[in-house]
């Protein structure tokens, strides 16, 4: 019954940006408590880069902060991950994820879609 759709990844040089988008069901996105953006570098663990409440309020991982945006588009159940000043550790595969209540620990009420690939050159 969830649906989460990502898109917008690609190959880019150091210093450049991408907007990344993430579709939703109409019913996820109008009720989960809090959308996100997680990523898995390359032969590492997936790691948390930021996340949008139904309230709009945005938290973001320390290592993006002042570099990517999240918004959410509502008319379009969307949200977005705008990055700028990319970097070569920003490189991975990129997953949209819906929490039902907030809670990333909670494995049966937490969603993810199929990932979309962000590599940044040097």
């Amino acid at each position: 019954q969830v649906q989460l759709v990502e898109s917008g990844g690609g190959l880019v040089q150091a210093g450049e940006s991408l907007r990344l988008s993430c579709g939703a069901d109409e019913r996820t996105f109008r009720t989960f408590a809090v959308m996100a953006w997680f990523r898995q570098p390359p032969g590492e663990d997936r790691e948390y880069v930021g996340s949008i409440a139904t309230t709009n309020n945005t938290f973001y991982a320390t290592s993006v902060k002042g570099r990517f945006t999240i918004s959410r588009d509502n008319a379009k159940n969307m949200i977005h991950l705008q990055m700028n000043s990319l970097l070569p550790e920003d490189t991975g595969v990129y997953y949209c994820a819906a929490s039902q209540f907030g809670d990333w620990g909670d494995r049966e009420n937490n969603y993810w879609g199929q990932g979309t690939q962000v590599t940044v050159s040097s």
